[in-house]
This record gives structure tokens, C-alpha cells and sequence, in this order.
């Protein structure tokens, strides 16, 4: 059997682009925005990124390897797999960037994330048992909603506001991806589209003077080797902190297996039939060894299979990607390229990641559940414009409470409903859209269920708070309660107009 063909070239440059692209644009946004220092970047968070990633594509060669031997066949691909990218937006937005913007100490803050990650890498190993009855009780509208709430704001607004500021390169590799990845048009050479979009962006960023020499040669200087150490001393150190986040990593684990359960499926389409439990086993114990050593994200099989196994990529291309990115993140290159690449020339990548999974939303659902998909997204849509409002009047040495309430509903700002609606909102989404696509389906019990269930979950502050309080907005749990008694009455009315047609 040959472990690596000459066609595993073709899938090691797109798989490996994918991985370092998800790498840069990680290490963007815990250095830049988060603005964490760079010995717990790129000295801790990165290697351990990159020994995950390495863990990863390792053992899913070896699976591609015993089914190849097992059907006696050479042209089966392995499944792909890195950091899952929705995750690595939440973990920074909901965790890491919270915890140090509250308490300025980038230890905790890292350690909380990698709390997080140990939790939802059980959660995920907890889906290898009940992923399909899960997967049965909520509605795939709500998951896939909710996760179109994050895609639209936090991924997709803020890089579209960097690209339009600098557009002499945002705009022209955001051409780029629009053509490889939504028009598929083929590139010169056959060059992976996000390769091309990098590159070009690089001889625009130097080429105009955007970029300079001074902070490549203090990276360069800089540039050391790291080691991921293990520790089980940081969950001890971020427990705390991560504990009023902690409940929400529960969907996200849920939809990192209902999404490699989705995977697996397209790859047995595609004529390899891999054990879904297998894989979900495999992403939970690289995720929890990964925290174990460092990395606060989760991984992940991507999708897809299909179009790497067109494109010639076998077993090879997956073991190889996986050595070449855990090298780049050990020796300390991953700094180097980020004063080589300007940020605009990524953002265009995010902006499209975005409008995929935004997409996904939609499309993945019969159109009669769009009104679900839409209702996941406003608590996001909160959320975030809550964030916006905070760093504008902080920015102006105030806050919403010095302002008060009242002068900003004057104003025709609704600050407190929209702090409400957005606390928890990755749960509130699913919630309102778990409620909507019951009534969508007329079954007006399980709305009631849903509502006395968010009832509950408002009480103990799981939802609707920013931290786990008893009873801190009685109103909303009323609200919710007062939602279920709706739906029953329309329940039993409905069932009555049954029995009287009968009866008739």
C-alpha cells in the first residue's frame, strides 16, 4: 500500500492552506484584537495548536489506511480535519477575550479557554453515545441558526468593515475568493484559491507601502522554538472564570458532532464508509489531549471529503499537512508571517467563512424554517451590537450605566432589552428557534415543553444573564412561561377542532 501518491500533492497544498489560514487568522485575533502577549501566543497557545492539528490529521490517515487494507482499495481519502473555525471565533469572543479584557491577565484568561475546551472535547465524547438522539430533539434549524448568528457578526461584520477601510487590498483578494470559492473558478496552475488570495494580497501590502521592514526583522529576532508543555494545573487556574460559560459549550459540542456525523455521511457518498463514532471519538480526545497541552480549541473533521477525493488526495496528503503545520508552529513562523501577510489580505477568507456557514443556514433547511433560522440570529445580532455600543461609549471614558437607561431609550437605543436578549445568545437562539420551528410544524406542545424549559434555565440564569444568578430576570421567565400557556391552549384547541371534524 502507498501511504502518499503523487495526487496527495494536490489535496496537502488546499488541506494545509486551510489549516495555516485558520492558524494566522488565530493568532490575529488573540494577539491583535484580543491583544494578548506573544509568549502565551505564539509560544504556548500556537505549538499546542499544532500539535492538536498534527494529532488529528495523524490518526484519521490511520483510519483511511485500515479501510483501504480492509476493502483492498487505493483510492480511498482520509478525512480532513484541523480546528473547527466557528469554535475558534466563539471561544475568543464568548471566553478568552472577556476574561482578559475583565482582569488583564492573559494566564487566566487562556487557562478559562482551555476549560472550555476540555468540557466540550467530553461533550463531544458524549456524542459518540447520544449524538442520534440528540440530533432527533432539536431541530437542525436552531443548530445550524444559531451558528448563523456568530457567522454574520462576529466572523463576517467586523472583517467587512477592514476591508472597505483598506480597500486597494481587501477588496481585490476579496475578488479572488468570490471567484475560487463562490464563482469556483479554476485558478492559474490550479493554485488553491486562498494561496492566490494571500500572495496577491502580500505584493499589495509591500508593494503600496502598507507594510513595513522594521517589525518582520524584530519577529525574525524574536522567533524562538516552543515546546507545548502539558498541565493540569490550568483548569484548576481558569475554572472559575470559565465556569458562567460553561453551559454553552454544550451546543457548540453538540454541533461539532452533528457536523462530523454530516461529514461522515458525505464521505460514505462519496464511496468511504468511516465509523461516525469512531471520528466523534477521535475529535473529542484530540480536543481534550489538545487543552491538556495548551490549545483552547477544539478540532474537528471538515468538510469536504468529496472534493478532495476528486482532486486526487489520498491517505498522504492528510498525515503531511499535519507534520508541516505542527513544524511552522513549534519553530515560531507562524509570527513571522503575520508581519509578512497583511491582516486585510485574510479577512477576505472570513468574510466568506461567514457568508458559507450564514448560507448553510438557509439552504441545509426545508425554506418553510427560515423564519427559525432568522429568529437564531437577532439575540446575536444583540449581542453584538450591545459590544459595539459598550466599546463606543467606553471609548468616549463612559458606560451605558453612566449614561442611563433612560437617556438611551430616548434616544431610540433599547439598552437593557438588548443586553438581555443577547446574554447567553448562542442558547437564546437555539431556544427561540427550537420554539419556531415547533409552531412550524404545528406541534404546539413541544413549543410549550421548549418555553417551560427556558423558563427554567432564565431562573438559574443560564440564559439571559451574564453570569449564573437565581431569579435575576423574573420578567423574561415569565415571559417564557406565559409563551407555554399559549401554545397549550392552542394545543387543546387545536385537538378539539380534531375530535368535533370527527365527530362530524
Amino acid at each position: 500500500m502507498k501511504y502518499f501518491v503523487k495526487s496527495d500533492w494536490n489535496g496537502f497544498f488546499g488541506l494545509f492552506t486551510n489549516n495555516l489560514t485558520n492558524v494566522l487568522v488565530m493568532a490575529t485575533l488573540l494577539s491583535v484584537v484580543v491583544g494578548m502577549p506573544g509568549d502565551i501566543v505564539y509560544g504556548r497557545i500556537i505549538p499546542a495548536v499544532g500539535l492538536s492539528i498534527l494529532l488529528a490529521s495523524v490518526y484519521y490517515s490511520y483510519m483511511a489506511a485500515r479501510l483501504a487494507r480492509r476493502e483492498n482499495r487505493d483510492d480511498v481519502t482520509a478525512l480532513p480535519a484541523g480546528t473547527s473555525v466557528p469554535h475558534m471565533f466563539l471561544i475568543v469572543f464568548l471566553i478568552i477575550g472577556p476574561v482578559y479584557w475583565a482582569t488583564g491577565n492573559a494566564y487566566l484568561a487562556w487557562s478559562a479557554g482551555l476549560v472550555w475546551a476540555l468540557f466540550e472535547g467530553l461533550v463531544e465524547l458524549a456524542g459518540s453515545f447520544l449524538g442520534a438522539r440528540v440530533r432527533k430533539i432539536l431541530p437542525r434549524a436552531a443548530m445550524l441558526g444559531s451558528l448563523a448568528g456568530v457567522s454574520i457578526t462576529y466572523i463576517a461584520l467586523d472583517p467587512a468593515f477592514s476591508i472597505f477601510a483598506l480597500p486597494y487590498i481587501g477588496m481585490v483578494t476579496l475578488a479572488i475568493v468570490l471567484l475560487g470559492w463562490v464563482g469556483k473558478a479554476k485558478m492559474p496552475l490550479n493554485i488553491p484559491t486562498g494561496l492566490i488570495a494571500i500572495v496577491v494580497g502580500v505584493l499589495l501590502g509591500w508593494g503600496t507601502g502598507h507594510m513595513s521592514i522594521e517589525p518582520l526583522i524584530a519577529s525574525i529576532r524574536d522567533t524562538g522554538i516552543g515546546f507545548p508543555v502539558p498541565s493540569f494545573l490550568r483548569f484548576a487556574d481558569g475554572f472559575e472564570h470559565a465556569l458562567p460559560f460553561l453551559v454553552s459549550a454544550v451546543p457548540l459540542g453538540i454541533y461539532n458532532f452533528f457536523e462530523t456525523i454530516d461529514n461522515c455521511e458525505s464521505a460514505s457518498a462519496a464511496g468511504d464508509h468511516y465509523s461516525t463514532n469512531e471520528a466523534m471519538v477521535a475529535d473529542g480526545v484530540t480536543s481534550i489531549i489538545g487543552s491538556v497541552f495548551g490549545n483552547p480549541f477544539p478540532t474537528a473533521v471538515f468538510i469536504g471529503h468529496p472534493g478532495w477525493k476528486e482532486a486526487g488526495a489520498r491517505i498522504g496528503y492528510s498525515f503531511v499537512g499535519g507534520i508541516a503545520i505542527f513544524l511552522m508552529s513549534i519553530l515560531g513562523m507562524i509570527s513571522v508571517l503575520l508581519n509578512v501577510i497583511p491582516v486585510e489580505a485574510v479577512l477576505p477568507i472570513l468574510l466568506y467563512i461567514g457568508i458559507v456557514i450564514t448560507t448553510q443556514a438557509f439552504t441545509s433547511v426545508p425554506s418553510r424554517y427560515a423564519p427559525a433560522v432568522v429568529l437564531a440570529i437577532v439575540p446575536w445580532l444583540a449581542d453584538w451590537t450591545r459590544n459595539a455600543v459598550d466599546i463606543a461609549l467606553g471609548a468616549a471614558d463612559t458606560s451605558a450605566s453612566e449614561v442611563g437607561m433612560a437617556a438611551l431609550e430616548s434616544a431610540g437605543l433599547q439598552y437593557f432589552g438588548m443586553e438581555l436578549l443577547g446574554a447567553g445568545s448562542i442558547l437564546v437562539g437555539i431556544v427561540l428557534a427550537t420554539i419556531a420551528a415547533f409552531v412550524v410544524d404545528r406541534r404546539f406542545l413541544g413549543a410549550a415543553v421548549t418555553s417551560v424549559l427556558a423558563a427554567a434555565a432564565t431562573f438559574f440564569g443560564i440564559i439571559h444573564a451574564q453570569v449564573l444568578t437565581l431569579n435575576s430576570n423574573p420578567g423574561i421567565a415569565a415571559g417564557y412561561l406565559g409563551m407555554a400557556l399559549v401554545f397549550v391552549l392552542f394545543h387543546l384547541n387545536t385537538r378539539n377542532e380534531g375530535e368535533r371534524r370527527e365527530t362530524v
